[in-house]
């Protein structure tokens, strides 16, 4: 089945070139698109299926052989983060069709261009999971963030500009660092292969080991927006169309926790690094949680819980402990979902209301409650309400900084702990302002009945958050096997190099 491999990186690429192809007639559009996503979907459940039972996946395109090659490798993480991603995708396209304009009202947006960028885009995303080494994870970013700035300015307004100004800028410098950092690990090792790193960084001397893992930690973490690299996440994203706002904020800093887990578990593991690591889990969950209390507007305020939930994800990664790593994967599925949802939520609350300031809107909840159910279900959701998924993985993660012991840990789990409790203090002060209390719409034209089609997909992703509860016991079980062949390091290896790297 290793042809299958590929298939979520090259789907999406055809899928895109037909749709460009196809741009002035947008019902043929709109079919390729969603067929492109559940093939990629049902390609990436059956790598997952595949990877659980017998192991990882490995293609060496073109039938060049690695090391020599690019190679592309489907684990248990990689191919779990297929499904996420490609499920999340696939939803965020529907509910982008289901809207009758994709800008401001009164703006044209280049439909044309619309569904091939965002088809690049997911098969950088997919890419970026598959890669077998550093230089295809570069390339890997570099589409996904081509194509994320385009996304971004669609429709083309000052605000919009202004705001893909600075997420450039950012991307172009955490680029810059990362093909630095690439060519630094080239001229110390003598290759980009992940697998055949492990040996040949092993055997560096340690300060060289430190200053390599330091500067890939830092491209990483200004991608995943971690604390106090995160100043440019929620004056980005919050500007975009409710779509586009919603699998980035799904996804793309995902990404970069994805090259951290894959860095700190199968190129050094020896955490040297973990300490670091902790503290910046601890600033990146209060410093977002914090701000996001002090917002006015919902998207911004979600933009804010994005960042201080990162740092849930970098705490699992932290503790270098099997139930911290599998506790780590467990909450980016449950988050990538979650935070997704929230945002089409915030884009229906702006389409029924006409804004996303909670000074001017109100009664949503009376004029349209089922609109309340499909933000207050994965608000409580996020917040780590019991019996919801956030509750589990959050307490999965606490549970394994207090077997960690220490006194950086049992820092951490307190600021987890009071960061919970002020996203369910920020989510609640939304829901009694634009729900709860009496109706104020800022906008008396806005349409009374919402797109079956935005409510529709919004919907099934609020539900997939629920069925993440419900099959809370084998996603941990597999993430758990995830977690355990990436401390090994060994099934990775092997799977590239069956004999042994050379």
């Amino acid at each position: 089945m290793s042809y299958l491999v590929p298939l979520p990186v090259v789907v999406p690429l055809f899928g895109a070139a037909l749709a460009l192809v196809l741009g002035r007639r947008p019902i043929a559009q709109r079919a390729i698109s969603v067929t492109a996503l559940v093939v990629t979907l049902a390609v990436a459940v059956l790598l997952l299926w595949r990877a659980h039972w017998h192991g990882p996946l490995v293609v060496h395109i073109g039938g060049w052989r690695a090391p020599l090659g690019i190679v592309l490798v489907a684990d248990q993480l990689a191919a779990l983060m297929l499904v996420v991603s490609a499920a999340v995708t696939l939803c965020v396209l529907l509910y982008s069709i289901g809207e009758e304009e994709r800008a401001d009202p009164g703006e044209h947006t280049p439909v044309v261009i619309y569904h091939p960028t965002y088809l690049v885009m997911t098969s950088g995303v997919t890419n970026a999971f598959l890669a077998g080494d550093l230089f295809s994870l570069f390339v890997g970013f570099e589409v996904l963030l081509a194509a994320s700035y385009v996304l971004l300015t669609i429709g083309g307004t000052e605000e919009r500009i202004r705001a893909g100004t600075t997420y450039v800028v950012v991307g172009l410098v955490s680029s810059l660092i990362f093909l630095t950092a690439i060519g630094l690990v080239y001229a110390s090792t003598g290759t980009l292969n992940l697998a055949q790193m492990v040996g040949r960084l092993d055997a560096l001397s340690a300060d060289l080991r430190l200053a390599l893992h330091g500067v890939l930690l830092l491209a990483f973490a200004i991608k995943a927006a971690v604390f106090p690299l995160a100043a440019w996440l929620p004056d980005s994203y919050p500007t975009a169309p409710a779509p586009v706002t919603a699998v980035f904020a799904g996804l793309l800093t995902k990404i970069g926790i994805y090259a951290i887990i894959r860095t700190e578990t199968l190129l050094f593991p020896d955490g040297r690094a973990a300490d670091l690591l902790l503290v910046l889990a601890l600033l990146t969950m209060l410093v977002g949680i914090l701000g996001a209390v002090a917002q006015s507007d919902i998207k911004r305020l979600l933009s804010f819980t994005l960042v201080s939930h990162i740092g849930y994800l970098l705490f699992g990664v932290a503790l270098t402990s099997g139930p911290g790593l599998a506790a780590a994967i467990f909450y980016v599925v449950h988050h990538i979902t979650v935070q997704t949802t929230l945002f089409l939520a915030a884009g229906l609350v702006e389409r029924r209301a006409g804004s996303t300031n909670l000074d001017r809107i109100g009664g949503l909840a009376r004029v349209a409650p089922l609109l309340g159910v499909l933000f207050l279900v994965p608000a409580l959701n996020l917040s780590g309400v019991p019996p919801f998924s956030g509750f589990l993985g959050k307490l999965g993660l606490l549970q394994a900084g207090v077997s960690a012991g220490g006194v950086l840990p049992w820092l951490v789990v307190v600021a987890g702990t009071l960061t919970s409790l002020l996203t369910l203090y920020a989510t609640t002060k939304v829901w009694s302002l634009a729900f709860w209390r009496p109706p104020r719409l800022v906008d008396p034209e806005a349409p009374a009945r919402l797109p079956r089609l935005m409510v529709g997909a919004t919907t099934v992703l609020v539900l997939l958050g629920v069925g993440l509860t419900v099959a809370a016991g084998p996603l941990f079980g597999v993430s758990t096997e995830a977690a355990d062949d990436l401390r090994q390091r060994v099934p990775y290896v092997r799977a590239v190099f069956p004999g042994g790297p050379p």
